[in-house]
């Protein structure tokens, strides 16, 4: 037990002695009315690294796959799915009783909640303390009508914080992907990622790393902008699979925004989709 125990388990990430079996679970019940059968989070350490855009390739990749996909936006105060499918003027809507939320589907029949599909305006401020963010996410979880859901990847916001804590505690969820740049910062960022999934036992699916190189579209060349990768080393240091490495392309940038990520139909994320497959 810490020094600093407040013994309230809820809020926090330490598997210690003090646990009761009855503390150890605090996962959210889903509606009876909803079925999801895998949950993929997906993460990083620090923010700008992609994680909503590749959170948002993998969903439209297993869903051309004809899994029934959905996309829970977690990143509370910085969300950005609803964007990236041309979602900014779609609002949430309520079962015909009022019980439950309806989560908006995308051209492709994707289904997505987020925070933005709850605001009169796309750039209205989330200004929420970490227990009410926190909050929403479970009712994101438990209080949305989620039909026949195959997979379900959850976008979380960077860190270890508050958020992600509340995600692998109160969601079932079978599996994280981490989401890296080529930086050198990288290796202690994966680290984080990963020290926290140990310490919650989730496994590790592996690594995509985003703006890994840019091709010159003249002779094909790949040159590394922000320096020599190390990402295969790094992986290699934790044991776990690089899945994807994304460059850095006008056409990804294009279709985000302009809200139509579904027409990107390059094969990138086939790995990590089979990766998520195979759990």
């Amino acid at each position: 037990m810490s020094e600093n125990c407040t013994h309230d388990c809820s809020s926090c990430g330490e598997n210690c002695s003090s646990r009761t079996a009855e503390q150890t679970s605090f996962l959210e019940p889903l509606h009876p009315a909803s079925s999801v059968k895998k949950v993929i989070g997906v993460v990083s350490g620090k923010g700008g690294v992609g994680k909503s855009l590749v959170t948002s390739m993998l969903a439209v990749a297993m869903n051309r796959k004809n899994k029934r996909t959905a996309i829970l936006d977690a990143d509370i105060t910085g969300p950005s799915i609803p964007k990236a499918f041309g979602l900014d003027e779609e609002m949430v809507g309520m079962t015909s009783d009022g019980a439950l939320m309806m989560p908006v589907r995308t051209m492709n029949g994707i289904q997505v909640m987020s925070a933005n599909l709850l605001l009169d305006h796309a750039t209205d401020p989330v200004i929420w303390r970490g227990p009410v963010i926190a909050g929403a996410v479970k009712q994101f979880w438990g209080e949305t009508l989620w039909k026949d859901i195959d997979y379900m990847f959850v976008d979380m916001p960077p860190g270890t914080g508050d958020v992600p804590l509340t995600v692998f505690q109160s969601l079932p969820v079978d599996g994280i992907i981490i989401v890296a740049s080529p930086q050198e910062l990288v290796s202690m960022i994966v680290a984080k990622a990963v020290n926290m999934a140990e310490k919650m036992d989730i496994p590790i699916i592996g690594i995509v790393e985003n703006m890994s190189y840019l091709e010159c579209p003249d002779c094909g060349k790949r040159i590394a902008v922000f320096g020599e990768s190390h990402i295969d080393e790094v992986a290699a240091e934790h044991g776990i699979k690089v899945l994807a490495k994304l460059p850095i392309d006008p056409k990804i940038a294009q279709l985000v925004d302009a809200g139509k990520i579904e027409y990107l139909g390059e094969s990138w994320m086939d790995d990590a989709v089979s990766a998520v497959e195979a759990l």
